[in-house]
């Protein structure tokens, strides 16, 4: 049996440095020339399909109507691609919204690239736009394009946007700009020499289209790493290119060191499996009874006031936690999208693991949300049954993300969030840390990432795990320095007293 136990662990240990030394080599050999979307020119290098990740660098997914291809994170409807350049005529659907809607938010949209070091974007035909800032200077600035016979917009609450039609797809920029103005390139109509409408050049949201074409261009190094059959990638924001002959006389050197350290992988299986034995029965064992009770008016099982759900009801309500529904992951747990049967919209936070100290932070944050009501805190409806195998929380579902991800994150916008909207985010986290002080509870792990945005750009604080009680008749509690590095109050970090302060 223990040789069984050792053989199948060498095997299994082995298999990462196996797949590690010969997937470049493999991914290489079996990328084909091009492919072909229906109704549309074949592609090649650098555009690769969703069946073949490795080989390429910008996406598309051939559907049965033609394609669609990701920019920037950012599907788009593929309209036509020109058979021998990298040239594709695409439908940007949210650009056409905002425009159809004049919305500010259209004039400061971005077309670049969101790898630089690996190619370029270029958008034909395009119209260029100054976007500059209206609160300082602002005469100066609408005088200084007057001179050069720019028509402006000044519609929008904190920019100015000047242009001039007369300039349609001209890459010479103004020299000697304002400090307060930028460059932006937005595609324009495609107008045909006998088109008879004569545009409106003071509207510039009757100049703008959302069908226009887009050129990619490998960069110099990325270009050259190619046709030296490499594979172009960014590691720590600096351009790298993978040599697949270099990798291919690794495979032997990581073949050895698999095999060795297979036997050190044993013996660290062996102890945490020991180890894990003696608390492989339910986590929920631990919890006291004390901490269980029964609603009496419909039998259902409560914990702390929380209404208790079985793993299989959140299992369908995640669709067996599809990972297209992970809203997030942290240190703890990931966190998806559900829909209960009773159609109300859920948050389901699934922690990693199972040791006695995960189980003291579910309780913990089920012991504290049951207890708090509050517009700006999260609400929790219940979590998982004792009987449950998992630790699963279930949230009321936030829609509009975290404010991490508004500030500096895929969501990131600053015409979306300007300065009064994040005040009042501001206003409104403090009002819900104000009530926590008031309930006896102390955060501890307050950022960015744990504030929720719903539709209307409300502030919900989240994540209770490491929230701790400090009652009114003491000024501290003496505890080990928990959060996130960056975050911690540093005389908390220093003297490991916590208090209101923190």
């Amino acid at each position: 049996m223990i040789l069984a136990i050792f053989s199948a662990s060498v095997l299994l240990s082995c298999l990462p440095f196996l797949h590690s030394a010969t997937d470049h080599n493999i991914s290489k050999s079996i990328c084909p020339k091009d492919f072909i979307c229906p109704k549309i020119s074949p592609f090649t290098y650098p555009f690769y399909n969703t069946t073949d990740t490795n080989c390429g660098l910008i996406k598309v997914n051939c559907t049965s109507y033609g394609g669609e291809i990701e920019i920037g994170g950012e599907s788009h409807e593929i309209v036509s691609k020109y058979v021998s350049d990298p040239l594709v005529m695409i439908h940007n659907k949210t650009f056409e919204r905002l425009v159809n809607k004049t919305r500010c938010e259209a004039l400061a949209y971005n077309f670049t690239s969101p790898s630089p070091l690996l190619y370029s974007v270029s958008i034909l035909p395009f119209i260029t736009l100054y976007k500059c800032t209206n609160h300082t200077n602002s005469i100066n600035t609408s005088t200084y394009f007057q001179q050069h016979n720019y028509s402006g917009y000044d519609r929008c609450d904190d920019h100015d946007f000047y242009y001039d039609y007369s300039m349609i797809s001209y890459a010479e920029f103004l020299h000697d700009l304002p400090p307060t103005c930028q460059v932006i390139q937005l595609p324009v109509k495609f107008r045909g020499p006998n088109d008879p409408q004569v545009p409106d050049t003071t509207n510039i949201f009757s100049i703008l289209g959302s069908t226009f074409s887009v050129s990619f261009n490998l960069s110099t190094p990325c270009h050259k790493c190619h046709q030296e059959d490499g594979q172009c990638n960014i590691h720590n924001g600096l351009f790298q290119c993978l040599d697949a002959k270099k990798e291919k006389s690794r495979r032997e050197l990581k073949l050895i060191l698999g095999v060795a350290g297979s036997s050190f992988i044993l013996i660290l299986f062996l102890v945490i499996f020991i180890t894990w034995g003696r608390y492989k029965t339910n986590p929920f064992s631990y919890f006291s009874s004390k901490d269980r009770s029964l609603n009496a008016e419909d039998g259902s099982t409560l914990f702390h006031g929380a209404s208790v759900f079985s793993y299989t009801e959140l299992e369908d309500a995640t669709r067996h936690f599809d990972p297209t529904r992970e809203l997030g992951n942290g240190g703890f747990g990931a966190v998806y999208y559900g829909k209960l049967q009773d159609g109300r919209e859920v948050a389901v936070k699934k922690l990693y693991e199972h040791n006695y100290k995960r189980v003291q932070q579910f309780v913990n944050e089920v012991r504290i949300l049951t207890r708090l009501r509050h517009p700006n805190l999260v609400v929790l409806y219940g979590c998982t049954s004792r009987q449950s195998h998992e630790l699963l929380l279930v949230y009321e579902y936030i829609s509009n993300g975290t404010l991490a991800d508004h500030l500096h994150g895929k969501r990131a916008n600053a015409s979306l969030l300007p300065w009064p909207l994040r005040m009042n985010i501001a206003i409104e986290t403090a009002r819900a840390l104000v009530y926590l002080h008031a309930s006896e509870i102390i955060h501890r792990d307050v950022k960015t990432s744990n504030i929720l945005l719903d539709h209307n750009f409300s502030a919900k604080v989240a994540d209770f795990g490491l929230s701790r009680l400090l009652p009114d008749d003491v000024n501290h509690v003496s505890t080990a320095p928990q959060g996130t590095p960056g975050y911690l109050d540093p005389q908390y970090h220093h003297r490991y007293q916590l208090t209101d302060k923190s």
